[in-house]
């Protein structure tokens, strides 16, 4: 086996030396969070790699998580990246972290929100402070200048949450008969909208006009209220059904203000400093208004532009599979006889042994994240059963040899497959302990089991196949479904029980892992 290794080695260096010839920039993407906006944002900086040959886009989200924000940061800088882009969750626990990275001479682009120094290459974002004033004014007129207002913010501590703030109170401040009667904090979330609403002690009554600095925020806030005399307005106007353009024609809202994604202008400001061509540290994006008068040609517009990228993202796939297949055919007419070997002598190896670690996978993954499968039989390595069995051809070619096991190794094996489901069980009880608490990740495990996070994530994927992280997001979301078709409770108390931090990017994570929201298991 060890030539048909030597043959594969040697594939793969020709082939990676014919198709890479250009020297290749790595950028890091640091979202703080998990949403529509940003996922449309990751289209856009994907599809704008398409005109650069020589681009490794590597995208990572903090899920809101201030902490694991500064870890993928630090990662990223570890893995010495040749840019950085950030979207930072708040400014006063992130910003050490960028600042950590723009003195290690990486250039850094922070984009939609700020930091609170100056220590980055350049800013590209939307003018938060100039779109909450303008969403101030347009209120200020539809009520005529006169009327009670309430504000629904972002989270607390994040720029565009501040500066949109600032910008209304701006706007509102020139018109006396209007009286902001509170500014509720969000997350940016719906539910985070609705709670803060039924929370506050003041008196909500006779609202005429909400502005949620996000379009779901003012949606909560609409739900929460239930007033058919209140308007509402938001900020993002994201296209597709159930978004903002969609509210405004629907009448669910009055007005939206969109929120540019623009991830081709955010990869040409990271290829312009890569390549040493001019450009500038501040870039503000422009936006627009949608109301009921532009909604629907709004709506057509953006609808155009997406079926325009998922065709050129087709064309795209299918130009790269001919250029790769065209690249390749010279090398595999060279080294057809080497494949025939790797098949003959390979294919039936490799298959059994993949077939048993996968299935002893399974099984030790069965066991950590609480899936109902049994576990048949203790985990046991490939190398370990390598140590015990041997190949007919061996035997074949000895045989007046007789090799046996001796009682003192069959023990010895039999330890180490113990020792391997007791760690199994005692990772489960770790996870299944601190799974209520939101904080608890790879690093507090790690430490749990005694070992660097190194160490672990190697010892639970060889005996899983699977990371800590999937490890720890699997085991919520499997008691999570237990919980839903059992407790009674909502969708966000369960998402809170098992450890998310946000109720819409459990919904996500539940959906992606089990083909339906968990919305409509609770119904079921």
């Amino acid at each position: 086996m060890q030539k048909v290794f030597a043959y594969l080695l040697i594939l793969t260096t020709i082939m990676t030396s014919c198709s890479e010839s250009k020297v290749k920039y790595r950028i890091g993407v640091s979202q703080c969070s998990q949403d529509i906006w940003r996922d449309k944002l990751n289209d856009e900086l994907k599809m704008s790699t398409y005109l650069y040959d020589n681009v490794n886009l590597e995208l990572v989200s903090a899920d809101d998580n201030d902490q694991l924000q500064v870890e993928q940061i630090n990662q990223f800088v570890k893995e010495k990246v040749d840019l950085l882009i950030v979207a930072p969750n708040q400014m006063a626990t992130v910003t050490p972290a960028i600042d950590r990275a723009y003195d290690m001479g990486i250039p850094v682009i922070v984009f939609d929100r700020k930091t609170s120094s100056k220590k980055f290459t350049a800013y590209i974002g939307a003018d938060n402070f100039e779109m909450g004033k303008l969403m101030g004014e347009y209120i200020a007129t539809q009520l005529n200048g006169k009327g009670r207002v309430l504000e629904i913010q972002g989270l607390e501590g994040s720029s565009p949450a501040q500066e949109r703030h600032n910008g209304f109170v701006e706007a509102l401040s020139h018109y006396p008969g209007i009286t902001l009667v509170a500014s509720l904090q969000g997350d940016w979330t719906e539910e985070s909208a609705v709670k803060a609403v039924k929370e506050y002690k003041g008196d909500l009554s006779n609202i005429d006009f909400v502005f949620g600095q996000n379009d779901r925020m003012a949606v909560g806030a609409r739900k929460a209220l239930n007033d058919a005399h209140t308007q509402y307005c938001g900020i993002d106007a994201l296209p597709g059904k159930d978004n903002g353009i969609d509210y405004v024609q629907r009448g669910i809202l009055e007005a939206s203000y969109i929120y540019p994604t623009r991830g081709d202008l955010v990869m040409q400001l990271a290829m312009d400093i890569l390549e040493h061509r001019p450009y500038e540290k501040e870039n503000k994006m422009k936006a627009a208004i949608v109301n009921s008068g532009n909604a629907v040609v709004t709506m057509m517009q953006a609808e155009e532009m997406s079926q325009q990228r998922e065709r050129l993202d087709e064309l795209h796939n299918k130009i790269d599979w001919y250029f790769t297949k065209y690249r390749h055919q010279q090398v595999y007419m060279v080294l057809m006889g080497i494949i025939i070997l790797m098949i003959i002598g390979g294919a039936l190896y490799f298959f059994i042994m993949m077939q048993r670690r996968h299935q002893l996978e399974r099984e030790a993954y069965a066991l950590v994240v609480g899936s109902q499968t049994d576990i048949p039989s203790p985990v046991v390595t490939e190398e370990k059963n390598t140590e015990v069995k041997r190949s007919d051809a061996e035997e074949s070619s000895s045989p007046h040899t007789i090799v046996e096991v001796t009682p003192e190794e069959q023990r010895r094996i039999a330890a180490e497959d113990s020792q391997d489901t007791l760690f199994l069980e005692v990772l489960r009880k770790r996870v299944q302990e601190h799974m209520t608490n939101s904080d608890f990740g790879v690093e507090s495990l790690a430490n749990e089991m005694g070992l660097s996070r190194v160490q672990l994530y190697r010892k639970v994927k060889m005996l899983t196949g699977h990371s800590p992280v999937d490890i720890i997001r699997l085991s919520r979301l499997n008691k999570a479904k237990a919980l839903l078709a059992t407790s009674g409770k909502t969708v966000s108390e369960i998402a809170y029980e098992v450890g998310f931090s946000a109720p819409s990017y459990f919904t996500k994570c539940f959906k992606d892992e089990f083909g339906i929201s968990p919305s409509d298991l609770e119904r079921k």
